[in-house]
């Protein structure tokens, strides 16, 4: 079945766009070759275009040699460090800057979070950390993260699909929050993320 293309916006981006949602969404496993040939003619678009996604996506670290990745372990533990550092900062942070509607927003989120669909849950944990993080007014935290999003969302759907409590740790780092003690929602943060680091380097144990 053929992705439709729009004609309001360039064909590059949009394959760029439709690529790397299959990557994420595991349509195209860590180990797929990407022909650039079938890529065209499942977007019905010419090479050219599907040509310059691959090379966007190489650029982000999802795709090497025109294959699908498989992110290593201290790519894992690289990324993950990174954001157990800046996301309990901004945990911390937010427990003071947190306003009126990000406050509800959250409390929607985590309910959407208990019992969404599994894409429900991706979008829902994405929007948690993204608001913390938003909350927590440092720009510079955001572009940090913003440059490795692919990857934080290519592990996100295993820890989704793996960590049944995942939901609990992040009412208890949103009530931290509420409640105003940044020490106490930096700390379960960090926890929550070391979690879920545990969690990919043993799957990437189990597909090595």
């Amino acid at each position: 079945m053929k992705t439709t293309i729009s004609k309001y916006e360039p064909v590059y981006r949009q394959a760029y766009e439709v690529i790397r949602n299959m990557i994420i969404h595991g349509d195209l496993s860590p180990g797929t070759k990407l022909v650039e040939e079938k890529l065209a003619a499942h977007l019905g678009v010419s090479r050219t275009p599907v040509r310059e996604a691959i090379r966007r996506l190489e650029q982000e670290g999802l795709v090497k040699g025109k294959t699908v990745i498989e992110p290593s372990e201290d790519e894992l533990r690289d990324s993950y460090g990174i954001r157990i550092l800046l996301e309990g900062y901004s945990a911390r942070c937010a427990a003071e800057n947190l306003t009126s509607e990000q406050k509800e927003t959250l409390k929607n989120i985590i309910q959407t979070g208990k019992i969404g669909t599994i894409e429900e849950k991706v979008a829902a944990n994405t929007t948690f950390h993204d608001i913390i993080m938003e909350a927590s007014g440092n720009r510079y935290i955001i572009e940090v993260i913003d440059r490795m999003r692919s990857l934080i969302l290519l592990c996100r759907r295993k820890v989704v699909h793996t960590r049944d409590c995942i939901h609990d740790e992040h009412e208890a780092i949103c009530k931290a929050i509420m409640d105003g003690d940044g020490e106490r929602a930096e700390r379960l943060m960090k926890q929550h993320l070391q979690s879920n680091l545990d969690v990919c380097l043993l799957h990437s144990d189990d597909n090595n």
